[in-house]
């Protein structure tokens, strides 16, 4: 069978490597024609595009870039077109795939979508055209087949989060044994994520770092966002010479880490499931965290406590994350042990529920090959 999968993120890239060996154990004919990475290519994708010509953040970058989203929009309809698969695969990335599902229903290709939309978030009026586009949707949080059931009347799969799968993995790999930091075996380790893009660090990074001052016996370690420049992080943590700045041990990092600062995403979802106790932080321009508190509803921030729908882990937003509230949350999960036997039995819950029923990539695959071949 001939399956035609975009992802247009690193995270969307992993995740489908991974659903492509699970396929390609199931389906040993099939052939994959891919926008993704170097990740899918080395699972057996055609390799279209890469990731990398696609990520456009935010609503200045998008503007500026309209003219090459809408090219790269023309010529993936005319390379499906041309390629004829049997099914098109759409993972995450919704600003794209959303516009490509539409295209393809009404040629009458069967579309799945695999990692949904955060429509619960923001946007939900996307799901009426979601509902009349895509044939088989694939949910990765367990509260999201509830909420496009219950409020949409639209029947949906929960197959764990691939995430979970990624980490129990990461936490026998040897490629992420803490012994290749440059760390003594005696420090303990506090773990910096500031996030990815350069305007995010330079919210959140000076926060935590002057946080560092305040406890002498840890040793800070940022990890530093693959793409950005040494110079960049050098420049910041030129007045903290005992904090120490590590790129691509992010994972690694965690297994080490006795605590962590963590910007708001995915990451925080990561450090759970490596059982670091954490504390979220989030800081943005003031425009923009007025505009999205008007139209985003959600009651958290970060993915821990919005799937366990308590809060687990401590957010600190906006004009709460300063050095003060983050040094009182940062003591707390160190010196209370009361604390972090709580948050360590959230975390082993929160684990339970992404995995239940297996792993997500093999379930996702069974799910797919079930519906082409019901």
């Amino acid at each position: 069978m001939r399956y035609y999968v975009i992802a247009g993120e690193a995270s969307g890239d992993l995740h489908g490597s991974n659903l492509l060996r699970e396929m390609k154990l199931l389906d040993p004919q099939a052939e994959f024609r891919a926008w993704g990475g170097d990740k899918m290519e080395a699972a057996g994708a055609h390799l279209v595009k890469h990731f990398r010509d696609l990520a456009f953040m935010g609503f200045a970058e998008v503007v500026l870039n309209l003219r090459t989203i809408f090219r790269n929009l023309a010529f993936c309809k005319e390379d499906i077109a041309a390629w004829q698969p049997d099914v098109l695969i759409l993972i995450d990335y919704p600003g794209f795939n959303l516009r490509i599902a539409e295209w393809a229903h009404a040629r009458g290709l069967k579309v799945i979508y695999y990692i949904s939309p955060q429509v619960w978030a923001w946007k939900e009026n996307r799901v009426k055209k979601m509902k009349q586009h895509i044939q088989k949707m694939l949910v990765i949080l367990p509260f999201e087949k509830e909420y496009y059931e219950k409020k949409w009347n639209w029947s949906v799969t929960y197959v764990g989060h691939p995430l979970a799968e990624v980490i129990e993995q990461a936490k026998q790999d040897p490629r992420y044994d803490p012994s290749q930091l440059p760390l003594q075996p005696t420090d303990k380790v506090i773990a910096l994520l500031p996030g990815s893009r350069k305007q995010e660090i330079l919210k959140k990074l000076p926060v935590m770092l002057a946080v560092s001052q305040h406890f002498p016996d840890y040793r800070f370690v940022v990890a530093r966002a693959p793409g950005l420049d040494e110079n960049f992080y050098a420049e910041l943590l030129a007045a903290y010479p005992n904090v120490l700045a590590v790129s691509g041990h992010t994972y690694t990092l965690l297994r080490r880490a006795q605590a962590a600062l963590v910007t708001s995403g995915t990451a925080t979802l990561e450090t759970a499931l490596f059982g670091v106790p954490e504390v979220v932080c989030y800081k943005g321009n003031p425009i923009s965290y007025a505009i999205a508190r008007r139209i985003i509803t959600i009651k958290y921030i970060s993915l821990v406590n919005l799937i366990m729908d308590k809060p687990v882990v401590r957010e600190l937003i906006q004009h709460e994350f300063t050095v003060e509230k983050a040094k009182e949350a940062l003591e707390e999960i160190l010196h209370s042990e009361k604390r972090r036997e709580a948050m360590a039995a959230d975390y082993q819950q929160l684990s339970h529920l992404l995995q239940e029923g297996g792993r997500a990539s093999h379930n996702a695959a069974r799910q797919i090959l079930d519906f082409l071949r019901p």
